[in-house]
């Protein structure tokens, strides 16, 4: 439980190991069965075995009932974690209730459920409530990255950096490898917001470098997220969109909806924003061209010279970065312009 709390991740998984076999060979002995259930539910969800972190946690909340109320709660807790990074809000919310139920305060958790159903200042509220309440520093090192996220969703940017200071504190008086990555995520996370994305590109690298390392795919699918905007920010479209698709495979796989979902969110605003920067008449002559319109008919529908057309299209190209045509007519059905 110790290496748990600090995130010594390679030694929780050798005691978690351990104790399993122990706990196999005395089918009676309940008493620790069930906190180490949740442990290795833990694992299991850190290495995107998210299907057999929940099986895991079910395990331990059977095991546990009626006998270690606390690992019974900390089992409930686990499963709605891993609802709630699927997209499973519904199976999410009513674990994190009876996780609460039997004691448990179900945060951050409950917090991080609401930031990804929209809910944003409700989710600030409670953080916030949570954050102020909270004293020790393990159970603030499993605060704070909620936290940072949350303000950062809310342009809560200062509080995020005041956060993120305590933050690396903690992680340099324990120096371990996990909270190092964490705050290094964390400050890169609020470089980013702050504009400064070449510093934020060497915190988020250390941070992706660990997560590969300990084997923890969506932490380091989060990294490349913000590592795509940050070669976004810097000139480096090339870069981001590896980034990019690098952390969509990653979610796809896991099946980790509500990051798809920003992912496409971001994607559609960009769109948008591109959209918008073209004139009305970038508008009209993008439809006939889709409609397979040449520069001179286009030209003679609407009374203006083929190097005017010329011109217009190589604005359309410029603005929605686009190459040739072909790629500018399946922009605007996307788009329904045609």
């Amino acid at each position: 439980q110790a290496c748990q709390q600090v995130y010594a991740l390679d030694r929780t998984r050798e005691w978690t190991a351990a104790l399993t076999r122990w706990c196999e060979q005395q089918p009676d002995m309940v008493a620790f069965a069930g906190a180490c259930r949740v442990h290795r539910a833990e694992i299991l969800q850190v290495q995107g075995a998210w299907s057999e972190a929940v099986e895991e946690a079910q395990r331990a909340r059977a095991r546990a009932q009626g006998v270690d109320r606390r690992a019974a709660a900390a089992g409930l807790y686990q499963q709605a974690e891993v609802h709630r990074l699927r997209g499973e809000f519904a199976a999410a919310e009513a674990a994190y209730h009876a996780a609460s139920e039997l004691g448990l305060e179900p945060q951050p958790g409950l917090a991080l459920l609401r930031l990804a159903q929209g809910r944003k200042p409700v989710a600030a509220a409670t953080i916030r409530r949570v954050a102020t309440t909270t004293a020790g520093r393990l159970k603030r090192l499993n605060l704070l990255p909620a936290f940072i996220d949350i303000m950062l969703a809310t342009a809560a940017v200062k509080d995020a950096a005041k956060a993120c200071d305590e933050l690396e504190d903690i992680a340099k008086s324990l120096s371990i490898e996990v909270p190092d990555a964490l705050a290094a995520q964390a400050r890169g996370a609020v470089r980013l917001a702050e504009g400064d994305a070449r510093a934020a590109l060497g915190s988020l690298r250390r941070a992706f470098a660990t997560w590969e390392r300990i084997g923890a795919p969506h932490l380091a699918a989060r990294a490349r997220v913000l590592i795509g905007r940050a070669c976004r920010a810097l000139g480096d479209d090339d870069g981001a969109a590896l980034e990019t698709s690098a952390a969509r495979a990653t979610f796809e796989r896991l099946g980790a909806a509500p990051d798809l979902a920003e992912l496409d969110a971001t994607a559609g605003d960009k769109m948008r924003d591109r959209a918008r920067m073209l004139t009305a008449r970038e508008i009209e002559v993008l439809r006939l061209v889709a409609s397979g319109g040449t520069n001179r008919a286009i030209g003679e529908k609407l009374h203006l010279s083929e190097r005017t057309i010329e011109r217009h299209l190589s604005n359309i190209f410029t603005k929605l970065d686009l190459a040739t045509r072909a790629a500018a007519t399946a922009w605007a059905y996307e788009h329904d312009l045609v």
